[in-house]
């Protein structure tokens, strides 16, 4: 019996640790924010990231690992950026900066906006 609870808890560890994603290297938030505004990504996702002709890509973005695997092979009308183009440093310096972006101010809690 307890060969079976064994088995059963070695499994459920691996499915939930294959469905964690792996944490984002280490990035410089600022670097991350002068990349975001040289080279354009704010043209397509505006300067705070809230998405407009581009994806929202804060706050909450997504895994780091989709994240890049996003910029190097887009499916959609963003180019791809080769690491020749951006390192995988300025992508976790991109990805830093993007993990400081607040969400937008709750509609409720501005003046103008309340009913």
């Amino acid at each position: 019996m307890h060969m079976h609870v064994a088995i059963l808890t070695f499994l459920m560890v691996t499915v939930v640790s294959a469905q964690t994603p792996a944490p984002a290297p280490a990035g410089n938030a600022t670097n991350g924010a002068k990349i975001f505004v040289s080279y354009g990504c704010y043209q397509c996702h505006g300067y705070a990231a809230h998405g407009g002709a581009g994806a929202r890509l804060a706050p909450k973005p997504i895994a780091f690992a989709a994240f890049t695997k996003y910029v190097r092979k887009p499916t959609q009308q963003m180019p791809p950026y080769t690491a020749k183009v951006v390192t995988d440093q300025e992508l976790a310096d991109i990805y830093a900066f993007l993990l400081t972006i607040p969400p937008p101010p709750d509609p409720n809690s501005i003046p103008l906006m309340k009913p």
